[in-house]
């Protein structure tokens, strides 16, 4: 699981909770450095092991977040997707993650997901963008926004254990929302909110936009 300054907490721990429960699973939080990391939301997390000391992987995750606007073009960070991406079981990632990714040229020909303001950002980097709060395209799952984490980590553990062990984790953690509100998708919530909200995304999309 890659971190980095200015990641987006949910999209990290929602899948991490889910990841760590894998039977016999090592679970490695990768920066360059060992120098505790800070989130989008002053949420403080620390590194296990730097991006050289990583073995070979069976899953690559990366979370979105503010903070990776500058990694859209940093050599170490894509180059160590790159590498390991290459060899990996699966390549995965949840909310805007799934655009660090594709700039490392890991999703161009696949069908891929994001948070819902910033899919349209994916052709950029040739990959497809697909409806879809998770979405699997052969070895690559990519995750829609922030919770959306939950769902993707579910739908990686019955990849890898089976359907009978997501279930099982999946009651062991009482995930049986039913929010307050219909309102957590474009699709459904009123058109005035869509607008609102994709406003006040809209400097975050242009940073992206900026990146060559």
């Amino acid at each position: 699981m890659l971190l980095y300054p200015g990641l987006t907490q949910l999209d990290l721990t929602g899948p991490f909770e889910l990841m760590h429960r894998i039977p016999d699973a090592k679970v490695h939080l990768l920066w360059k450095t060992r120098d505790p990391i800070t989130s989008d939301s002053g949420m403080t997390f620390v590194p296990s092991m730097t991006l050289r000391e990583c073995p070979p992987l069976d899953v690559v995750f990366v979370p979105g977040g503010d903070g990776q606007i500058p990694l859209m073009t940093d050599p170490e960070v894509l180059g160590f997707l790159r590498e390991h991406g290459a060899r990996a079981r699966y390549v995965t990632s949840v909310c805007t993650g799934s655009l660090l990714l594709a700039a490392a040229g890991l999703l161009k020909g696949y069908k891929a997901t994001s948070h819902w303001a910033f899919t349209e950002l994916l052709p950029m980097f040739g990959a497809e963008p697909t409806e879809g709060r998770v979405v699997i395209d052969r070895n690559r799952i990519t995750g829609g926004g922030v919770t959306a984490g939950i769902d993707f980590g579910l739908t990686l553990v019955s990849e890898i254990c089976g359907e009978q062990v997501a279930k099982e984790i999946q009651l062991g953690l009482e995930y049986d929302p039913h929010p307050p509100f219909r309102c957590g998708h474009p699709s459904v919530a009123d058109p005035a909110m869509v607008a609102s909200v994709k406003k006040r995304l809209l400097g975050l999309v242009k940073g992206m936009e900026s990146q060559p």
